[in-house]
Formats: structure tokens, sequence, C-alpha cells
């Protein structure tokens, strides 16, 4: 797990397993507060190995906190890490926590 505060980037990386392939549920959360600005938006894009995974971007609630959230499953060879980045991106918002867990299935 990866959690910032304030920050619109996350990087988590984790270590190849040499004899076996592995399962990961992997769950990626953008929590934003809007700055009282109508047209305020955010976005959030998964990176998985340096390729995009997931991207989208929502408008933002002008009332306080509002997030954007993604789960998705991913399976690694035998031998190969795991690296993961999120990264924010915000017009009229300021980012509250942006937060990466990546749990293994079975592990």
């Amino acid at each position: 797990m990866a959690e910032t505060r304030g920050r619109e980037t996350l990087r988590l990386d984790i270590p190849p397993d040499a004899l076996r392939d592995r399962t990961f549920e992997i769950s990626c959360s953008l929590q934003v507060a809007a700055k009282g600005a109508e047209g305020a938006w955010h976005a959030l894009k998964v990176l998985v190995d340096g390729a995009q995974e997931w991207a989208r971007r929502v408008p933002t609630h002008a009332d306080g906190r509002d997030s954007l959230d993604v789960r998705f499953r991913k399976t690694v060879p035998a031998g190969r890490p795991l690296r993961l980045s999120a990264l924010g991106e915000l017009h009229r918002a300021a980012a509250v926590s942006l937060q990466l867990v990546a749990e293994e299935e079975g592990g």
C-alpha cells in the first residue's frame, strides 16, 4: 500500500517472485476538495508497468469533498516486478489524499 496527502502522484513497486505467477487486486482512490469555483474537475490515470490501464475525468462536486476510485485485477508472470503509478490531475480542486493498494490473491 502507498498513500500520500495533498499530492497528485504516487508510485508502488512490488518486487518479483522468481518461482510463481501472482494475481493482485489493485485499488486506487483519489480524494479531492473543490476550491469553490464552477467548472472544477478531477482526473485519475493508473499505469501498470508504464502502460495506461485506466483513466477517467469527472466534474468535482462544488460543495465539499469528492472522489474517483477504480479497482481491477492484474496477473504478474513469475520473475517480473509489478510497477504501479497513480496520476491525478486537478482543475479548480485540491488533492486531499491519493491511495494505491495491491493485495495479492491467495497470499
